[in-house]
């Protein structure tokens, strides 16, 4: 099964849906944005701290994996050059309609977030990557392009679930009961049951795999950047485990100034 390519259309699914992660951004967020107060997100809740990418007018800015008309136009309105990268052609459309709405101008490339070889080194200021890389089984060749196409001194901002989401059965979940049900790491490919994993198929839900927090933070180091903050969120997705313990995780890492000893 190419999970690549169900994952495009499952996704493209979802903006006819309506799902909450493919509805463009209002005018009133726009107006937020232009005002120097976007509600940009990483994770699910936590607006993204502005120290985080400072003054973006003018700067290169991709949105990796990132369609569905928000951050990319939020980016926008507050002055940056951006570009929204995305393998879902339909969330890349919703990206295009608010930028036509509201009369901002942005550019949209669809592809997989693995392969950014449509752009050439060191080609942007800042990298914005929402929750996303999920939906992909290796993710060291996602920080190594993001790596490559940042200029020296540019960020990468990511948000990313925690691996302990997918140790429990979240199939038939019980009120006070959180069962511990699969080996990490997980996919939903290779241990869902093969009923409920054709119906998902069916119904075009994407599919998920897990990824360790070292493979997305020291990942992200071995890529050669530098790590400089990260924060925890809770899932909007009334996800049991929230109760607990934040399952979300987003960080700033940068890639070093030329000459900056490691």
């Amino acid at each position: 099964m190419d999970v690549t390519q169900h994952n495009r259309t499952a996704w493209d699914e979802k903006v006819l849906r309506h799902d909450r992660w493919t509805v463009g951004v209002s005018s009133a967020q726009i107006a937020q944005a232009r005002a120097g107060r976007p509600p940009l997100v990483l994770t699910a809740k936590k607006v993204v701290p502005a120290s985080w990418y400072r003054d973006v007018r003018g700067k290169q800015v991709l949105c990796l994996a990132g369609g569905g008309g928000q951050q990319g136009p939020l980016l926008a309105a507050m002055g940056a050059v951006v570009t929204v990268f995305d393998g879902s052609d339909l969330q890349l459309q919703q990206d295009r309609q608010v930028a036509a709405r509201e009369g901002l101008s942005l550019a949209t490339v669809q592809g997989d977030m693995r392969d950014l070889s449509v752009f050439a080194g060191a080609s942007f200021d800042l990298i914005f990557h929402p929750v996303s890389n999920c939906f992909v089984d290796d993710i060291q060749p996602v920080w190594r392009e993001c790596y490559r196409v940042l200029r020296p001194g540019g960020a990468l901002l990511s948000g990313f679930a925690n691996p302990l989401v997918y140790l429990f059965d979240t199939l038939t979940p019980q009120a006070d009961e959180l069962k511990v049900t699969y080996p990490l790491p997980y996919a939903d490919i290779r241990h869902l049951p093969a009923d409920v994993l054709e119906k998902w198929v069916q119904d075009a839900q994407p599919l998920e795999y897990s990824h360790s927090l070292e493979e997305q933070i020291a990942g992200q180091l071995r890529a050669g950047f530098l790590l400089t903050d990260l924060y925890e969120d809770i899932s909007d997705d009334q996800r049991q485990l929230d109760r607990y313990t934040p399952t979300l995780i987003a960080t700033r890492a940068v890639k070093p100034p030329v000459g900056l000893p490691l």
